[in-house]
């Protein structure tokens, strides 16, 4: 796998494990990190899931354009803006779309860009001592790193002012009680729980899960003839794979399938 500098890769069966390795600024997300993030997910390989989560005692303290000198540069002509256009929104857009699930393993803070990282997951779980922070209001800025899109679909217009308008941390049990989340667990249970839901899913039938994502962010984006039209292409794809074949052969002499992710 490749060398990077901001981050750790590490292959567990179909399982790509990628670290944010900033311990000493709680993985804040430089412009060298987002770009080697972005690179772990363009190298995929033959994963059939990811799993995210940060070294140290945080996920990810938020955006860093002060290290590798990036400060000077990018706050002089455009500032964060051309930081977000050439470097943050990429990433997101990269993880949102990627194409085998994605589980985020939450500990610590999860702040800003950081809580978008987080968020992009299809699955979020977070440590009892994790919490997300939408914090922009106190230094005069708005929430980005496609914070809002984040939030307002999945915990309401309600709650998501909340969030960015009185920068309010969000626990764990909190963010679950809200919906923001899929679970809160025990710091001391985090990796071994995502890890064993991500390898459940890299064992899972790949081509389903990858229209499913699909067919989900229709939903959000789309109309309901759009979601009819995209479930029917969807089932004629899933139902073409070899996954499809093997599960009904399952099926139908009553074990569990063995699906290879085609």
């Amino acid at each position: 796998m490749a060398d990077y500098e901001t981050i750790l890769t590490e292959r567990q069966g179909g399982v790509l494990k990628i670290t944010l390795n900033r311990p000493e600024r709680l993985n804040a997300a430089s412009i060298e990190l987002a770009e080697e993030l972005g690179a772990a997910f363009y190298d995929l390989g033959d994963a059939r899931s990811v799993l995210i989560t940060g070294a140290g005692k945080g996920f990810c303290s938020g955006a860093d354009l002060a290290a590798r000198g990036e400060s000077s540069a990018i706050q002089q002509k455009g500032g964060s803006h051309r930081a977000l256009q050439n470097y943050y929104n990429p990433l997101l857009s990269q993880i949102l779309r990627c194409p085998v699930p994605v589980v985020t393993a939450v500990n610590g803070p999860a702040a800003g860009v950081g809580c978008s990282i987080a968020l992009a997951g299809d699955f979020v779980l977070a440590g009892q001592s994790a919490y997300f922070l939408q914090a922009f209001v106190n230094i005069g800025l708005v929430p980005d790193g496609g914070s809002t899109w984040l939030l307002a679909r999945a915990i309401g217009r309600a709650r998501a002012t909340r969030m960015m308008m009185l920068g309010e941390k969000i626990g764990a049990e909190q963010a679950e009680d809200w919906g923001l989340i899929y679970r809160a667990v025990d710091d001391a249970a985090l990796m071994d729980e995502a890890m064993a839901l991500a390898t459940r899913l890299s064992e899972g039938p790949t081509v389903a899960y990858r229209t499913m994502k699909s067919n989900i962010q229709t939903a959000l984006d789309g109309t309901l003839p759009q979601v009819f039209l995209a479930e029917a292409e969807g089932q004629r794809v899933a139902g073409a794979s070899a996954d499809a074949a093997e599960g009904g052969m399952a099926f139908l002499q009553k074990r569990k399938a063995a699906f290879k992710g085609a």
